[in-house]
């Protein structure tokens, strides 16, 4: 064969090495969409009905976690308080904020309830006793709904297409995002304070 004819076979660096250059550039773009794009896609997002200023409220008027969300007489958590509870302080506007307005013309004189979406409502084969935790554990609201009581505002409320469960709720956080402050009741949260507390529960003691 000759000198010209084998200079014709040859292929450039370039050519020599696109496949691999193709192949990387492909695993990057995976990596990237898996790391980056996928997770925010898995939930959907709906804002509250209302904004809350927790901060405003256990703050500058002193108020504790239990004055809007105690425990009833025979120790069972009462949750959210209703808009009866709200109305005590709020009949009328406190100040001028437009959304405090907004709150007593829409729920306080018109005697709706505010259709809040609870992001720790945990999954229908989860138990959770707050008594227990609170009551016998002595745990404080802090060490599990983390510093939610210092937030000025309130977070969208965002579900697992997959699942249906409460982003809040989840387990491990998904790579390429962050935590949302609501986002602290998750498996491995449990896990870890009862590992701390020394109490290694069996799966059927939450799981029913």
């Amino acid at each position: 064969m000759s000198t010209a004819s084998t200079r014709g076979t040859r292929r450039s660096p370039l050519a020599r090495h696109l496949g691999t250059l193709m192949f990387l550039a492909g695993l990057i773009g995976a990596l990237a969409f898996g790391w980056i794009v996928f997770p925010p896609l898995m939930y959907s997002s709906t804002e509250q009905p209302i904004q809350f200023n927790h901060k405003i409220h256990m703050g500058e008027a002193g108020m504790a976690c239990a004055d809007c969300h105690p425990f009833r007489d025979d120790g069972t958590f009462a949750g959210l308080p209703t808009t009866a509870q709200c109305a005590e302080c709020h009949e009328e506007p406190i100040g001028d904020s437009p959304l405090e307005k907004a709150f007593i013309d829409e729920y306080v004189r018109k005697g709706r309830e505010v259709e809040w979406l609870v992001y720790s409502r945990q999954p229908m084969n989860a138990y959770f006793s707050h008594v227990a935790h609170v009551t016998v554990g002595k745990l404080t609201c802090e060490e599990c709904h983390g510093d939610h009581g210092a937030t000025e505002t309130i977070p969208p409320y965002q579900v697992n297409r997959i699942s249906g469960y409460s982003r809040a709720v989840g387990g491990a956080a998904t790579a390429g995002r962050a935590l949302l402050p609501t986002e602290v009741m998750r498996m491995d949260t449990c896990s870890d304070c009862h590992e701390k507390h020394g109490r290694r529960s069996p799966c059927l003691e939450c799981h029913k």
